[in-house]
This record gives C-alpha cells, sequence and structure tokens, in this order.
C-alpha cells in the first residue's frame, strides 16, 4: 500500500517550515494543501477540531496535530533515513539539533518576510 501524506500549512508558518523540512531530511512525498487561516477549510476543521490550527499532517487519513508530536511521528514512521533528534547518548548532538530548531523559529520566518 502506498503511503498518502497531505500537510495542511499556511506560508510563512514556522510551525510547517519545521514540518516541510523533516519531510524532505526524509525524503516523503506529500500534497501541500495551503490554509487561509481568516477562512478554515472543512478538511482542517475536520482533521484539527480541537485546536483548528496549522500544521496537520494527513497520513493515510489520519492526522497528527502540532508540530513537535508530528515530527516525532516523522522520525517513528519513515525511520529508513538518520534520526531527526539525534539519540540521547549524544548531548552535543542534541544540542546542535536545537540550534537549527531555535534557528528555523527566529530566523526562517524573518527571512522570508524580508526578503521576498
Amino acid at each position: 500500500m502506498s503511503d498518502e501524506v497531505v500537510l495542511l500549512d499556511t506560508w510563512g508558518s514556522m510551525f510547517g517550515m519545521r514540518v516541510k523540512i523533516a519531510l524532505a531530511e526524509k525524503d516523503v512525498k506529500y500534497e501541500y494543501m495551503l490554509e487561509d487561516l481568516r477562512n478554515k477549510s472543512p478538511l482542517l476543521l475536520q482533521m484539527n477540531p480541537i485546536h483548528q490550527k496549522i500544521p496537520v499532517l494527513i497520513h493515510n487519513a489520519k492526522p497528527i496535530c502540532e508540530s513537535a508530536i508530528i515530527l516525532q511521528y516523522i522520525d517513528e514512521v519513515w525511520n529508513h533515513k538518520p534520526p531527526i533528534m539525534p539519540s540521547r547518548s549524544d548531548p552535543y548532538e542534541r544540542a546542535q539539533a536545537r540550534f537549527w530548531v531555535d534557528f528555523i523559529d527566529k530566523r526562517v520566518p524573518y527571512l522570508m518576510y524580508n526578503f521576498s
């Protein structure tokens, strides 16, 4: 059975950017669906009825919400590539991974808005 992967996201979301980077690192093909947060789609409301926000990863019709949880899910499901977060046995490597998460959170939105 082929994986069906859909990402509900909006332009400029640092949380969605985390998910897109993780999917790229794991070579996961997915359909990208742009959401208008002022006019939320029925699909977003159905897939994330509690918070009604993005990103939402839909894998084989099952929704996964919240970017940190989505990243853990991606790591567990598509484990054919090195993990996104290094093992607990290497604190330095984990610190480096946290640096890049922080970079994405703080710098990528700035770069997107100031150089587009």
